[in-house]
């Protein structure tokens, strides 16, 4: 699971504005944002680059931690 749209909400960035930015249509921005679609992951650092954020802040695990 990506938190995009988590992101681009907390610094006040429409998706129409990375869709501009990545080179990519508003649908294909929207699908990510909404987990239709994952982006490749050259996407994904683009992404991250465009946001200014280290590409793991966009990647959440889905694993329950396990006690060490």
């Amino acid at each position: 699971m990506n938190r995009i749209k988590e992101v681009l909400e907390q610094k006040g960035i429409k998706q129409t504005w990375l869709a501009e930015r990545l080179g990519k249509s508003y649908n294909m921005v929207n699908a990510y944002a909404k987990n239709r679609q994952q982006p490749r992951l050259e996407t994904l650092l683009e992404i991250a680059d465009i946001l200014d954020i280290d590409v793991k802040e966009l990647l959440v695990s889905n694993k329950p931690e396990q006690n060490k």
